[in-house]
């Protein structure tokens, strides 16, 4: 199997003068999907939890509901193959709509249908947002070797339940829808924390695992606040350690607990 970082050699400019040094720098390789052994798309992905990445594709896509759906999942010697055999027979989508970003993914979900809009009625204190931040920046272990990368996790608030890093941002949500399914995690109270930008696709990757809240380290998109919105998800940007910015649904986001009381979140029993 492949490695998620190579070292590489390089000559590094620095004080006026070139040197030949050495460093890491993340992987970045194809992996061919098949589905019922037709051949369906390339993702260009880090070479890790390749079966979670495939499997919570076709979940984000509507392919399948359930891991009793999948019967089979293997990825070859090389990793560059990932073979899924379901419990029944699947249409290949005819035409695949381009995400954004410039080494964006393949999706055909229909934003305007999306999904249920998201009922959850647990609040986050506004101090234990920089708490999840600092803890999503101490999570980037691949980052932290090599930079180029994007780090996704699922918590609850208290727990993080999982975590996926991936050069694409989009990886990372499949991965992560992945790694939920079959490693069958119980979260009850879902927040998706992402380094990446929040377009349309990552947002409707965001609802179909139930977040109701969704953190970024960066800005959404028009789009996905609108979907935020009608989809009843509580979308925040720009997260940092003394500032966020808040766009959809801010009755989940409580005022700052002055009592001292330094926990996640309260449930609202109405």
């Amino acid at each position: 199997m492949k490695q998620d970082i190579n070292i590489i050699h390089y000559h590094q400019f620095k004080s006026g003068s070139f040197e030949l040094v050495s460093g890491e720098v993340i992987v970045e390789s194809p992996l061919d999907l098949y589905v019922n052994g037709e051949s369906w798309l390339t993702f260009m992905c880090t070479p890790n939890r390749q079966d979670s990445l495939a499997v919570g594709f076709l979940y984000n896509e509507g392919v399948v509901d359930s891991i009793k759906q999948v019967l089979d999942i293997h990825i070859c010697e090389s990793g560059e193959v990932a073979d899924i055999w379901l419990d029944r027979k699947v249409e290949k989508p005819k035409e695949w709509k381009r995400t954004s970003g410039c080494t964006g993914g393949y999706t055909t979900a229909d934003f305007k249908s999306g999904v249920p809009p998201i009922s959850s009625k647990f609040s986050l204190y506004s101090n234990y947002v920089r708490h999840l931040v600092e803890r999503l920046l101490e999570s980037q272990n691949l980052y932290t070797k090599s930079g180029g990368v994007h780090t996704s996790i699922l918590t609850d608030g208290e727990k993080f339940a999982l975590s996926a890093e991936d050069v694409g941002r989009h990886n990372t949500l499949d991965k992560i829808a992945g790694m939920y399914l079959m490693d069958r995690v119980d979260v009850e109270n879902k927040i998706l924390l992402t380094t990446g930008r929040v377009s349309s696709d990552m947002l409707q990757k965001s609802a179909r695992i139930g977040a109701a809240i969704v953190i970024s380290r960066t800005s959404p998109t028009s789009m996905s606040i609108e979907l935020a919105e009608k989809w009843g998800i509580t979308l925040i940007g720009y997260a940092r350690k003394d500032r966020f910015n808040l766009y959809t649904h801010p009755e989940r986001i409580l005022e700052t607990d002055h009592k001292g009381i330094y926990h996640a979140y309260k449930l609202d029993s109405n």
